[in-house]
């Protein structure tokens, strides 16, 4: 149980680090908004989507930074999660023993 709560301390800190990074990459592009929790794909240009980092390099590399970053925060999360309910047991069985 002690390393259980240990973990979950760890965890909460990786979470706030990895959201200030993804709160810095909404911060270098307005087109990427100020949404944390989803993955954006494309933008409105004129003309095809960008599928390539032809039409505009740096906002498509940070975009896929940007998507990388999420992607390891639903990561934590779900670890977190998972943790949690173990944590939840083990207090429960604590308790009621």
């Amino acid at each position: 149980m002690f390393y259980g709560i240990i973990a979950m301390v760890i965890l909460y800190v990786l979470l706030n680090y990895i959201l200030a990074w993804i709160r810095y990459f909404n911060s270098q592009d307005e087109r990427l908004g100020q949404s944390t929790w989803r993955w954006s794909y494309d933008y409105e240009v004129d003309g095809e989507r960008d599928i390539s980092d032809l039409d505009d390099k740096n906002f498509v590399r940070l975009r896929r930074k940007r998507n990388k970053i999420i992607t390891l925060m639903y990561s934590v999360v779900l670890i977190m999660f998972i943790l949690s309910m173990s944590l939840l047991s083990q207090i429960l069985i604590f308790f009621l023993n």
